[in-house]
């Protein structure tokens, strides 16, 4: 950053004179110097003189300097000097680099081939220098370095790490084992990250490797390898996609060339290139062999010379420009204030203007901000608001900056962050103060001022910004990840502080209480992209998918309103919300959480949301597992552990991660139903009975219990209780005013009328669902019923509107579909076409569908109507397998009385396949989980009828 100095022109430090400032960061202040003794420009670092007294600040300030000086290499930036003021102010002295560096030179075409085979030797060479020192560079790209007239200079080492090595001869010692920035400094651009950097694995000499294909791909043809219109999509290429040969990109270039590139660009590193010296051998050989062979520039490249001999002023200014730009580059790197785990808590601000349209809405803008930094991480709410509990506060008291600090230490993170507003005449000055959570030690702060109050967010847009740098970020991350607010969210202060408050109760209060201001900050700014896609996700949670579809198709069309990180929860909740396509929402959420390591967001989601609509449990336990670890209060990944581990019968497991849940004081809805299930497999009426009177009167599970109870009631035969419970969950749910999710819970009754063939009643119930919403899930239901029952023609036109509203729905495809056109071919007596229809399902056939993810019920319908189609083909053998694939799933049915149907069946199924003994088992199962039905349940007499002939 180009600005004022400590330092005045003229000033000596030893036999140095300074000339002229270039640029400052938060570990030093740099400037063109005179060596007074040699009368050279040299380039000169100064420790800032508040940081003078810091020992520990001192030692990172002068350790870039021990890296740099056990490099002895013609193209690594020279270290001339390291000297100390009288006053005890530290300096380094470095080469003033002149040229220009390789991405302003590639920004006008590629290298002419000699040019590129030269650069590209004394490139390699220098990195087969620093490795064998022990040194990873780390940030090898076009930016850091520069091309000289005597060749190429790599710099900034700033974020390079160490490691020990045998030294190679008695001239050479190796620094010792450290990382040249503190833990949490950015290492690295996404752009020439190496895959293993991407995703957070360590690094080794390998990688430096990878990144120096990326330049040497570039040098060849003016292009980068891998592009992409965000900084996510850029990595998900460098993950995933091969690059294309240079070749391709520059007609002529030898195929040699194509060669070392790609091998240097492998994926796997053991694959790739093991030392730099191998690259430089290769290179020498391409050069020796095609040094006479010209190379056609790509049509579109302009003639370099001319452009310069048209405008010689302009080359002059770029010049200097240039050495301003490399310098900077090579010291403005600091190491972190923060370390790698350190969690930031954002305090109240202080609002001293009298206005109350600043109060939470600056802070919850600060988040979004510091949000957008693949490198920082933010307590979140939840976890702040769990804290104060557990300090004996309301959970949503303030957050002064004590209160803060105390929250802080309590969950072990590295600072508060405080900020403020205050007035002055008609201006705002704002503030930002970073402190440690243990001594209160000030780590950055940062002021930006505001001419209106319509630019107090721009203001803090700039706070954030340079609070990012000064902590550590790199500069070319905080430009890469740093959208303003009122681009990125919305220009209103209003919309922001109904927005925030939504985000405050959703935490505190719940999600019927959030939606309110959600629709609140859209009402106040239609085009709040992010206001609408967390609207979308609280309907999704509370089962309105057609509300929750219609917010978030709004939110994605906007989505360019909102920050990369927000955009990738946009796209991935459209994915799972709008077009059903769970695979696609797989993908976001992984390239989201490869780009935003530290982002609890996505792990928490995924683990829910996705993996187990596909039946990849044991992803959804990694991706819980995961967030746990970012953040062991946040409650959400600990209930979808425990249904994930629940889902594959792992019951023990399951009760651990309640107990861990526990142990951390966390509770709430989907844990409360977690245990109420558990207790039924366990067979534990009392604990049932003690979770049901838990969560009686609490809104937003009180209505799932009942529906759950409802499933155990109608399971076991008993359908008058079943009807009674069903009605109060549908009665609970309507008045939460949450009509989709009581239709939901409506058609589930109509199933299980259905299969105790109760034609009438499954048929009445479908049509009040119906009535009530004609969301997918109650769709499917109603189609379901309505087949099962009899009435054909209603279900097909239910089955060609799914069809046709959901083409792309994973759930809809490969569960919903196949059951009901298999349920249909039965009914139609056409066992065969059944079975065939059937088997799209097999792939995706223990996967969660969603009518289990809103009501619990719903699981193996395929595996149940796919056990028919065999009965009444003469299968029974084959029958078999499918009602105990249903049975031995117990984690998947929970209470669904389709349990009860695929005991009868399964019966059935072994009488018919002449196995007496396990038929008459089969029977006495099923006659004893109907030892208290219904005095007058029909099935319940015929199952006695059937198991007697046995005998």
């Amino acid at each position: 950053r180009m600005t004022a100095m400590a330092v005045a022109p003229g000033t000596r430090f030893g036999p140095y004179e300074i000339v002229v400032a270039i640029g400052a960061g938060g570990m030093g202040e740099v400037y063109q110097a005179r060596d007074t003794r040699l009368h050279r420009d040299v380039a000169i670092k100064v420790l800032p003189a508040a940081l003078t007294g810091d020992a520990a600040a001192r030692e990172r300030f002068l350790r870039e300097a021990r890296a740099v000086a056990s490099l002895s290499h013609p193209n690594i930036c020279t270290l001339h000097d390291v000297g100390e003021t009288g006053d005890g102010q530290v300096f380094l002295v470095m080469e003033l680099l002149h040229g220009e560096t390789a991405q302003l030179r590639t920004a006008q075409g590629p290298l002419e081939i000699a040019t590129l085979m030269d650069a590209g030797i004394a490139l390699a060479d220098a990195l087969e220098t620093a490795h064998a020192a022990g040194i990873v560079h780390r940030d090898i790209k076009p930016a850091n370095v520069v091309l000289t007239e005597r060749g190429p200079k790599i710099l900034d080492f700033g974020v390079a790490q160490t490691r020990p090595v045998a030294p190679a001869s008695s001239a050479r010692t190796a620094l010792p084992d450290v990382q040249l920035t503190a833990p949490g400094t950015s290492v690295g651009t996404v752009a020439y990250m190496s895959p293993e950097q991407l995703r957070g694995e360590a690094v080794d000499a390998r990688s430096d490797l990878f990144s120096f294909g990326l330049v040497l791909f570039e040098l060849a043809t003016g292009r980068p390898a891998f592009s992409g219109g965000t900084t996510a999509a850029i990595a998900a290429a460098i993950l995933h996609h091969a690059p294309v040969a240079p070749s391709a990109l520059r007609p002529g270039l030898s195929p040699r060339i194509d060669e070392v590139v790609l091998k240097a660009l492998e994926k796997d590193r053991g694959l790739r290139y093991q030392s730099a010296a191998e690259i430089r051998t290769d290179l020498q050989r391409v050069k020796r062999d095609t040094a006479a062979v010209p190379v056609t520039p790509p049509p579109t490249s302009r003639p370099v010379a001319r452009r310069f001999r048209r405008w010689p002023a302009m080359a002059a200014v770029a010049s200097l420009l240039i050495t301003g730009i490399a310098v900077a580059a090579l010291y403005l790197r600091r190491p972190s204030l923060l370390t790698e785990t350190a969690t930031l808590v954002l305090a109240d601000f202080v609002n001293t203007t009298g206005d109350p349209v600043f109060d939470d809405t600056l802070r919850q803008g600060l988040v979004v901000q510091l949000q957008q930094s693949p490198f920082l991480s933010l307590a979140s709410e939840q976890r702040v608001r769990h804290t104060l509990r557990l300090m004996g506060r309301a959970d949503d008291a303030p957050l002064t900056r004590d209160v803060a600090r105390e929250a802080c230490e309590r969950i072990g993170g590295g600072a508060v962050l405080e900020g403020s507003i205050a007035s002055l005449g008609t201006q705002y000055v704002l503030g930002l103060r970073a402190e440690s959570c243990g001594g209160g030690e000030v780590l950055a702060e940062e002021q930006a001022q505001a001419a209106s109050k319509e630019g107090v967010l721009d203001a803090l847009s700039r706070a954030a910004s340079a609070f990012r740098i000064r902590v550590g970020e790199s500069l070319t991350t905080v430009e890469q990840h740093n959208r303003p607010l009122e681009e990125a969210s919305t220009p209103s202060l209003d919309a922001l502080k109904a927005h925030s408050a939504g985000i405050k109760v959703q935490f505190t209060v719940g999600l019927n209480a959030a939606v309110a201001h959600y629709k609140r900050a859209i009402e106040i700014d239609p085009g709040f992209a992010v206001a609408h896609a967390q609207l979308g996700l609280a309907y999704s949670i509370l089962g309105e998918s057609v509300l929750a579809a219609q917010s978030t198709s709004e939110a994605y069309r906007l989505r360019g309103r909102a920050t990369d990180r927000e955009r990738f929860f946009i796209t991935a909740t459209y994915q799972r919300q709008v077009t059903g396509n769970l695979e696609a929402a797989q993908r976001t959420f992984e390239t989201w959480a490869e780009t935003y390591p530290r982002d609890l967001v996505p792990p928490g989601l995924s683990s829910g949301f996705t993996y187990k609509g596909t039946g990849d449990y044991e992803k959804s336990i990694a991706a819980a597992t995961r967030g746990i670890a970012l953040d062991p209060d946040f409650i959400a990944p600990y209930s979808n552990l425990g249904f994930s581990l629940l889902h594959l019968d792992r019951v023990a497991e399951a009760e651990r991660v309640i107990a861990r849940a526990a142990a951390r004081n966390l509770d709430g809805p989907d844990l409360v139903i977690l245990r109420y299930l558990i207790a039924f497999l366990r067979g534990d009426q009392t604990a049932m009975d003690r979770e049901a009177a838990r969560a009686q009167g609490d809104a937003g599970i009180d209505e799932l219990v009942h529906e759950v109870r409802a499933q155990v009631a109608a399971r076991s035969g008993q359908l008058q209780r079943a009807r009674s419970l069903s009605r109060r969950a549908v009665e609970l749910t309507q008045k939460a005013g949450r009509s989709e999710r009581a239709a939901v819970f409506q058609v589930g009754a109509a199933m299980w009328e259905a299969f105790y063939g109760n034609t009438q009643a499954a048929r009445q119930t479908a049509t009040d669902a119906l009535a009530l919403s004609t969301g997918r899930d109650v769709s499917y239901g109603a189609a379901f019923a309505l087949a099962s029952s009899g009435d054909v023609s209603s279900a097909q036109a239910l089955v060609g509107e799914l069809e046709r509203r959901y083409p792309e729905d994973t759930s809809v495809v490969t569960q919903y579909l196949p059951t009901l056109r298999g349920l249909l071919a039965l009914r139609q007596g056409r066992p065969a076409d059944a079975i065939a229809h059937l088997e799209a399902a097999l792939p995706n056939e223990l996967g969660i569908p969603p009518t289990n993810f809103v009501g619990f019920f719903g699981s193996l319908y395929s595996a149940y109507v796919r056990g028919q189609a065999y009965l009444a083909s003469d299968r029974p053998a084959d029958a078999v397998t499918e009602f105990r694939k249903i049975l031995t799933h117990r984690g998947l049915v929970f209470a669904d009385p389709v349990g009860a149907m695929a005991r009868l069946h399964l019966g059935r199924a072994l009488a018919a396949s002449g196995e007496r003994d396990q038929a008459r088992a089969a029977y006495e199962d099923l006659l004893t989980l109907w030892s208290g039905a219904d005095a007058d349940l029909p099935l319940a007499q015929q199952a006695k009828a059937e198991a007697a002939n046995l005998r």
